[in-house]
Formats: C-alpha cells, sequence, structure tokens
C-alpha cells in the first residue's frame, strides 16, 4: 500500500469519467498521487464511481466494490470510498450488504470525498480536470439529470431534475481544457435539448455551441445525447455554419411504432419522428446520425418489430446500436407493464436489427472509399495508426486504419485518403495536406 496514493477506478458511462476527473483534480490540488484505472490499484484510497443504470452495469459495480473489499482485507489497499449512480440509488442497502466500504457517497455530493479526508475542497481548480482520455480530447457535461418520464428508464431516480450548467463556467472549463491540450470536444448530458430551460426559461443549446465554437483551439465539438421530442432545430444552422461543430448528432429514438412510443412515454409519434429526421438531414448536408434502439419493450407485437426495421432500412442511420428490455425496479415500466416478451425472443429481435444494420453500415462505409478525410489520430498499435473521423465518436463509434508509411503525431489531423472499408472501420492512407 503506498501513502498518498489514490487509485480511482471509474465504472459507466462518459458523465460519471467526468466526476471522477473533477474528482482527480481535487485529490492532486491536495497533494497526492493519483493513478486512474489502474491494473494494479495499491493506493491509500481507493474510490470506485459506481454505474446503477442497468443489471450489467449494477452487477459489475457490486462485484468491483467486493473485489477491492478482499484487495482492504488483504492491506493491499487503505480506505475504500464508493459514490456514483448505483451508491445514489442504493445507499441502504449497500450500507447494509457491504458494510466493509469506509464511506459511502451519491452521485451529487462526491466534493465531500476531499473534506471528509480532513482536507480542502479547492474552489480555484473547481472548473479544471485530470484528463484520463488521450490528452486531445475530452467529455464536456454541460448539465445533470432528466425530466423526461420515459417508461423503462431508471436514469431520473438517480440523478433527479435537469440541471442546466452556467454557460460561463462551461465555457471556462473549455478554455482550461484547451491550455492543456485539448482540441476535441464530445458534448455530452443525459439530454442535450433541454439545455437552459431551468436556468435561462428557454434553449439555450444553439447559443452555448455558438460559444464554444469561438473559443480558440476548439477544432471539434460533437454532439451526444438529443431527444426527439421539443428538438432545437435551432441548433441545425450552428452545425452547417460552423466548421469546428461536426455534422454528427447522437439522437436516441428507441423505437418507431405509435404502440410502443406511447408504451414507453416518448411523447413523440412515428410521423414526427420521420419529420424531425428528414429535416436534419435537409438542413446539414452529410450529417451522420448516431441512434439507440430498445427491443423487447412488454408488449412489442411482431407488427412493432417489422416497423421497426422498416425504419431502420429507411433510415439508414450511419451509427446505430440495440439492446433489449431490462425491467428496471422503480420504473413506469416495472410498475405497470409485465415484462412479457421472452427472453430469446428479445435476444432474436436485437440480433436481427443489428444484421440489417451491418449490412447498412457496409453500404455506407463503401461509400467513403476513395475520399479523403480529415482525421485525427487517436493511438498507434503494431500495424496501424488508428484514428477517426469527424463522424466517429471515441469509443463507440467506427475507427479509421490509417497504414504506417510515415510518421504521425497523436492528436494531430491528417487528411487520409480512405482507401478500403469494412462495415464497422475504414482503411487509408495519409496524403498531401
Amino acid at each position: 500500500m503506498k501513502k498518498n496514493k489514490v487509485d480511482i477506478i471509474s465504472l459507466g458511462c462518459s458523465k460519471n469519467l467526468v466526476d471522477s476527473e473533477n474528482l482527480m483534480r481535487q485529490f492532486l490540488a491536495n497533494g497526492y498521487t493519483v493513478n486512474h484505472d489502474s491494473e494494479n490499484p495499491n493506493g491509500e484510497i481507493v474510490v470506485i464511481n459506481t454505474c446503477g443504470f442497468i443489471g450489467d452495469a449494477k452487477e459489475e459495480s457490486v462485484n468491483t466494490i467486493l473485489q477491492f473489499v478482499q484487495a482492504k482485507k488483504k492491506r493491499k489497499i487503505g480506505k475504500l470510498l464508493v459514490m456514483g449512480c448505483l451508491s445514489e440509488r442504493y445507499l441502504e442497502e449497500l450500507k447494509r450488504e457491504i458494510p466493509e466500504v469506509d464511506q459511502y457517497y451519491g452521485k451529487f455530493n462526491w466534493k465531500n470525498v476531499i473534506t471528509d479526508l480532513g482536507k480542502s475542497y479547492n474552489q480555484d481548480v473547481a472548473l479544471e480536470r485530470s484528463i484520463t482520455t488521450p490528452k486531445h480530447y475530452a467529455y464536456l457535461k454541460i448539465s445533470e439529470g432528466c425530466n423526461r418520464t420515459c417508461a423503462y428508464c431508471a436514469i431520473p431516480l438517480m440523478t433527479g431534475k435537469h440541471q442546466s450548467r452556467k454557460m460561463e463556467d462551461i465555457i471556462t472549463e473549455v478554455h482550461n481544457l484547451v491550455t492543456i491540450g485539448v482540441k476535441e470536444f464530445q458534448v455530452i448530458a443525459q439530454d442535450l435539448t433541454f439545455y437552459g430551460i431551468d436556468l435561462y426559461k428557454e434553449n439555450r443549446l444553439a447559443e452555448l455551441i455558438e460559444k464554444i465554437s469561438d473559443v480558440p483551439g476548439v477544432e471539434r465539438i460533437r454532439l451526444h445525447y438529443a431527444y426527439p421530442a421539443s428538438f432545437p432545430l435551432n441548433i441545425l444552422p450552428v452545425m452547417r455554419a460552423r466548421k469546428n461543430v461536426c455534422n454528427y448528432l447522437d439522437i436516441a429514438l428507441q423505437h418507431i411504432s405509435n404502440p410502443m412510443l406511447k408504451a414507453m412515454r416518448r411523447n413523440v409519434t412515428k410521423e414526427q419522428t420521420y419529420e424531425l429526421l428528414n429535416t436534419i438531414r435537409r438542413e446539414v448536408s452529410g450529417i451522420h446520425l448516431r441512434t439507440t434502439l430498445l427491443v423487447g419493450f412488454p408488449g412489442e407485437t411482431e407488427q412493432d418489430f417489422e416497423e421497426l426495421l422498416e425504419f431502420v432500412r429507411d433510415m439508414k442511420f450511419e451509427r446505430m446500436g440495440a439492446f433489449p428490455y431490462s425491467e428496471e425496479e422503480g420504473t413506469y415500466a416495472a410498475e405497470k407493464y409485465e415484462d412479457n416478451v421472452p427472453a430469446e425472443v428479445k435476444q432474436y429481435r436485437m440480433d436481427e436489427l443489428m444484421r440489417v444494420q451491418e449490412g447498412i453500415a457496409a453500404e455506407l462505409s463503401a461509400q467513403k472509399v476513395g475520399q479523403t478525410l480529415p482525421i485525427i489520430i487517436d493511438r498507434e498499435d503494431e500495424d496501424f495508426y488508428i484514428g477517426r473521423s469527424e463522424f466517429d465518436s471515441p469509443e463507440v463509434d467506427p475507427e479509421v486504419l490509417v497504414s504506417k508509411e510515415s510518421d504521425l503525431i497523436l492528436g494531430e489531423i491528417y487528411n487520409v485518403l480512405i482507401t478500403d472499408s469494412q462495415p464497422f472501420e475504414l482503411y487509408g492512407k495519409v496524403v498531401e495536406n
């Protein structure tokens, strides 16, 4: 066990990661050595930032806590602290079932980690973070919580109502991140499309993105987790006009049949969804849309699923993921509906949906062969440099494998001629800038 050393373990989404990075900066300001997701944690203090989204994530969080309980018993680590979504939602249960943890914190009171250790929360670095991603990109969280009431979703039970961050704080954070080398920003929230309504009494997403775009050194801005109902169309001219705002939008749609959309409490119809997507594609030429779809929701019929397949074939989403419905306690769906779609049917439907998407992805990737795209280089392996176009977000989207015909600098953007494709990968070589 190393004195004055902290190991922080982050589980779950990129929004959790931002909290971990903020906490890391506070520890550093108080003189600690900090490691993130180390393969061999041996700190005087270990902090686990948990996820409580769905069953698999909750299981991973609990198993991780138990693993570190054993390490503590063997005196490999010192204090064990737990924070995040799981402990926000199941605080009393966790205290009762795993009392070996020294202290539990929720999603929002993690600042107390510092003060409970007898240290000072440093306001001077409150808008600074210790980046755990490659130094050229970072996640930028603009709000917390969600005001939507989707039937299947437990997130509002953990995060509460939507809370926008002040625009000036976000811009200050962007300036701070640029000074340490960040040039690409993944703008994230539970619901981007609600930004500003609570603070400013109107949607201010377009204005915020313009202000971020104006910061010198910001080369790419990518928007994640929009919601189709009440979508702020005034963001589209910003995307069209600003070169550093990527032609990319992550908008979770979940389903398309009207019976399913109603049962899911999505507050949008099939007709409105088609109209919105067609408007987005018309207003922002070449935009790449990422979406997530949910299969096997209670009451989903074969007709509902066939409509969903037709929708995917119609819209030809450039990026798409799918997941089977999992009943989450405390949600509207868990209380009102019977989970009546068999597990094997859910799995079949998800597999079929992704089979169709793979064909679409192969077709769209092949269309890029012969094009020259600006590619940011993330890392290097034995055979290739690996990067992304403006249409690809880290971790979730396809990558571009660039041949090693010349030495490239990680974090720089190069013009790359696409020479070959796979459904979820492109291959290319650098050409003259």
